[in-house]
Formats: C-alpha cells, structure tokens, sequence
C-alpha cells in the first residue's frame, strides 16, 4: 500500500475504537524520519488524552492493522497531538476560534514568515487572525501551518 492507502486504512480502522472509547480523531500519517517509518495516530478529547487511552487505542489499532499493510518496518504510535498542535482540518479552525495561534507562510509577506494573533476562522479559503486591532488574512493555500500559541 502506498503511504496514502495506509493512512486511510489506519484511520478507518480506528475509528470504530475511538467513537467506543469517547475519543476524537485528529490526524494520521505514515513519514519516514531518519531510517525509520512511523504510523501515528493523534487523538484527543475535551480535558486531553491520558497516557492510558493513548495504550488502549495503540493496543486495539494494532489487532486491526494487517501485517501485510505496508512491506516496511514501522512503529505504531498513539499520541495527543500536545497544547500546540497544529490546525489541519477545517472544522479545527471553528474549535479553535477565539484561541492565539500562530500563522506560518510559505512565502514571506512585507519581510515576515511568522504572524501570532487570535484565530478568528477560516473564512471563504482565508486564514484569518486578529493582532491588536488588525485583522490579518491569508490565503489557505499560502499557509505552512497554523499552530496553537503557548502562552505561558
């Protein structure tokens, strides 16, 4: 299976588990880093994931991934996707609304790559923040990430 196939393949079989367990999915992938390859499920749940249900699910997926799903050795991994996670998916951007994140372009604008302000949606294929009181918009498509702030 391509790397693709896999990715939907590991997300259709965990969904059954998580839905059971109370449990969102977030993302999935299957990367190469260094040597190795990983297959990674985030999950997530109002209030975070435990160290328990991240064992859980990584026990459950494991019965239901086939050996056979890729011809490279890889590690299964089951991890909350921590406090700045990076928005993926559409309904994230309303989740998250109101929240700090912070915008990284691909390419820069007016000699900057990095914007921080509060999300206020994904509006019409637009990120768009606001930073004191400049509303700041960029095309999706422009955006490398956008990633929860951590404020401390």
């Amino acid at each position: 299976m391509q790397a693709k196939e896999i990715v939907a393949f590991t997300e259709n079989a965990a969904m059954p588990i998580l839905e059971k367990n109370g449990l969102e999915f977030v993302d999935c992938e299957f990367v190469k880093e260094g040597s190795g390859y990983y297959l990674r499920l985030y999950i997530d749940k109002e209030g975070g994931v435990s160290i328990d249900e991240c064992e859980l699910v990584s026990r459950a997926l494991d019965e239901k991934l086939p050996e056979d799903i890729t011809d490279k050795a890889y590690i299964l991994e089951v991890s909350s996707p921590g406090i700045d996670r990076i928005l993926k998916r559409d309904h994230e951007y309303i989740k998250y609304k109101d929240r700090d994140v912070e915008v990284k372009l691909f390419k820069a604008v007016d000699g900057e790559k990095l914007f921080e302000g509060t999300l206020i949606g994904l509006i019409d294929g637009k990120v768009v923040i606001k930073n004191n009181d400049t509303e700041l918009s960029f095309d999706k498509k422009d955006v490398a990430s956008t990633r929860l702030a951590v404020k401390f």
